[in-house]
């Protein structure tokens, strides 16, 4: 069975206080970002607060491991930050997970 499509998957962490703007941030970075490079097929912001920190990940379909390199560039396993992420994220995790995706 072939995968329908690659699944890229980033995690970031902030302070709780802090989950509004920084939803806010990736809304208007990271997802024209991804929306601009042909073969993304969907981005979705997913977030969950716990105590004091807030956990986010950006979870985006992409048609080809090629099509995300436009993206991430050679080393697709690195993790793309923004300038606006240092006054938020509370450490940068230096790689992101790709899974192969079935859908049904």
């Amino acid at each position: 069975m072939e995968a329908t499509s690659i699944t890229r998957i980033w995690h970031g962490r902030t302070k709780a206080e802090h989950s509004e703007e920084y939803l806010q941030v990736l809304i208007d970075t990271g997802v024209p970002d991804y929306r601009s490079v042909d073969g993304n097929l969907s981005v979705e912001i997913w977030r969950k607060t716990e105590d004091d920190i807030c956990h986010f990940w950006t979870v985006t379909k992409w048609d080809s491991y090629e099509n995300i390199k436009k993206f991430a560039g050679e080393d697709i396993l690195k993790a793309k930050y923004y300038p606006q992420d240092s006054l938020y994220l509370l450490e940068f995790e230096p790689e992101v997970r790709h899974c192969e995706t079935f859908e049904f």
